[in-house]
């Protein structure tokens, strides 16, 4: 999971594309230097809440957006299909388990629901 900064970070790049304005001149409108906010957006500095207000107004938005956790459907179903093959693997391994222990002759207690 992303921490503050990182959420930071990357819906402030998001906000500044959808824009179609650089670095430089979001820096500009927001009175800001490039090489300051370049460091906000690579997660290295936290502005003070008068900065993020700044940021935002020069974005257009509002300065709550800055830290909206969205998943795109994209991210969604890569997590859906992450968990779905731990959990075959689990299930496999648990199966092997079991398959390795019978031909052991070892006694295994039976599954819990």
């Amino acid at each position: 999971m992303a921490n503050i900064r990182e959420v930071l970070a990357q819906n402030l790049k998001e906000n500044r594309r959808k824009l179609g304005i650089t670095q430089p001149e979001l820096a500009e409108k927001a009175n800001l230097s490039t090489s300051y906010l370049a460091m906000i957006e690579i997660a290295q500095k936290f502005p003070s809440a008068d900065v993020l207000d700044r940021l935002a107004a020069a974005l257009g938005i509002d300065s709550n957006e800055l830290f909206s956790v969205s998943v795109s459907p994209e991210r969604a179903m890569e997590q859906v299909q992450q968990k779905i093959l731990e959990n075959l693997d689990q299930a496999i391994e648990h199966a092997l388990d079991k398959a390795i222990a019978k031909r052991c002759g070892i006694v295994v207690s039976p599954d819990k629901p």
